[in-house]
């Protein structure tokens, strides 16, 4: 199909930059295939007018836990532990595939109404959350959540499971996939070593957490006596391009240890400071060289999966801790959603800006919309005054999934019914 936006406004690269200016972009099958002069033969069997309309590439969620969505609002309030083992993992023992699907679909239907257009998932039941993003027309990195215990048939298991889910999913170009060892507290070395082999043989990244709580920090040191980067390492996990979550109890030393093995670091700061974590120490990150993307963790850790919040927190937080204006500025934040996530993904080829020959993934905002209003800067305004109502078409690999603020390609009303079933059945069970 051939998708025209016409005289619109676009955030576009320029040199090591973006900027923003008037063109129009031309979209055929799934890509772009001009930004600014018409490709000879081109018909649009739709067009687009770009007046009022700002279209900016697909923000990039690059750690999240979809099925989490019918669990917002459960847990709040109470230190790490307590959520992950004393509200979190109960719920997860008792939920069952058609829960985790509801809870994706709910999660893609959120992400892309605030202009997300892939996300980064580390799951547990399988083929739910492919089943939810081939339904839905989204872009995602799936992990199948693994933790085990040496050579364990719990580890063997959850490892065979990734393999099957990557290959069951072969037929859509929009799922790509990594290996998931939850984290050092899940995953002892041995197994970590098992996982590491694994994903050199296949070939495939790593999606881990790491250093998210000091408790995680203490116990780490006194079972193998080194950080949980510093155990991560040395047992392989950054042998293969890696995505680590959180990094927020991080010294000199695994900084140090993440840029030498190009490690890409997600920060998530919504979820980190909820938890009583902290902050990551993304701007001495930043000097060093090390790739920050950003993610809003799981919905029920967050409470949100809206990006433009994230960015938000994102460009204030750390002006506020290091008591600097100039922290982390609205542009350098608008990279870190967009074309760095992109890169942590290693899909930086294909999406993560508007460019000729990259995926169509795309929001279009509404430039009427108060919180845009007046247009005065608006590299500034997605940071600072955004907050993703403003999106109001989203185009994913070359399909317009949401027009109006409408999704086409899924039934949110009936997904809301299905995710507050779930809630009562499991209110009921409590009982």
């Amino acid at each position: 199909m051939g998708i025209l936006l016409k005289n619109i406004l676009a955030v576009l690269p320029e040199k090591d930059k973006d900027v923003i200016r008037e063109t129009d972009i031309y979209i055929e099958g799934s890509r772009i295939v001009s930004v600014g002069d018409r490709p000879e033969g081109f018909f649009a069997e739709k067009v687009i007018d770009g007046k009022d309309r700002l279209a900016i590439p697909g923000l990039i969620n690059c750690h999240t836990h979809s099925y989490m969505s019918f669990m917002r609002n459960m847990a709040d309030d109470i230190s790490f532990m307590d959520w992950l083992f004393g509200t979190i993992d109960p719920i997860e023992q008792k939920m069952t595939d058609e829960d985790a699907y509801w809870g994706a679909c709910l999660a893609i239907i959120e992400m892309m109404k605030s202009g997300t257009t892939c996300f980064n998932d580390m799951q547990m039941n399988i083929h739910q959350t492919t089943r939810a993003v081939k339904e839905s027309g989204m872009r995602a990195v799936i992990s199948r959540g693994l933790v085990g215990s040496g050579n364990d048939e719990g580890g063997r298991m959850r490892l065979q499971q990734a393999f099957e889910e990557k290959e069951a999913a072969r037929d859509c170009d929009r799922l790509t996939f990594m290996l998931g060892p939850h984290a050092p507290y899940t995953c002892d070395d041995s197994y970590m070593r098992i996982v590491s082999e694994e994903a050199k043989k296949n070939h495939m990244r790593i999606h881990v957490h790491l250093s998210e709580s000091e408790s995680e920090i203490q116990q780490i040191q006194e079972k193998y006596g080194v950080s949980p980067i510093e155990m991560a390492d040395q047992n392989g996990l950054f042998d293969v391009p890696a995505i680590a979550a959180h990094c927020v109890q991080i010294t000199e030393k695994d900084m140090e240890i993440l840029k030498k093995k190009n490690v890409s670091v997600v920060t998530n700061p919504a979820s980190n400071m909820k938890l009583g974590n902290g902050f990551a120490p993304v701007p001495a990150m930043l000097k060093k060289g090390i790739n920050i993307c950003l993610g809003t963790d799981g919905a029920a850790s967050n409470n949100s999966l809206n990006m433009f919040h994230e960015l938000s927190l994102l460009t204030l937080v750390h002006k506020g801790v290091h008591k600097t204006p100039q922290c982390i500025s609205a542009e350098e934040g608008f990279r870190i959603v967009t074309i760095n996530g992109a890169r942590a993904l290693g899909l930086e080829k294909e999406i993560g800006s508007l460019e000729t020959g990259k995926k169509a993934d795309i929001a279009i905002l509404d430039l009427n919309s108060p919180s845009l209003t007046p247009r005065n800067n608006l590299l500034a305004g997605l940071s600072y005054s955004a907050n993703g109502s403003e999106v109001e078409t989203v185009i994913i690999d070359g399909k317009i999934t949401m027009e109006g603020r409408k999704v086409l390609t899924m039934d949110e009303a009936l997904v809301c019914r299905k995710v507050n079933e779930i809630i009562t059945r499991m209110s009921i069970d409590k009982k």
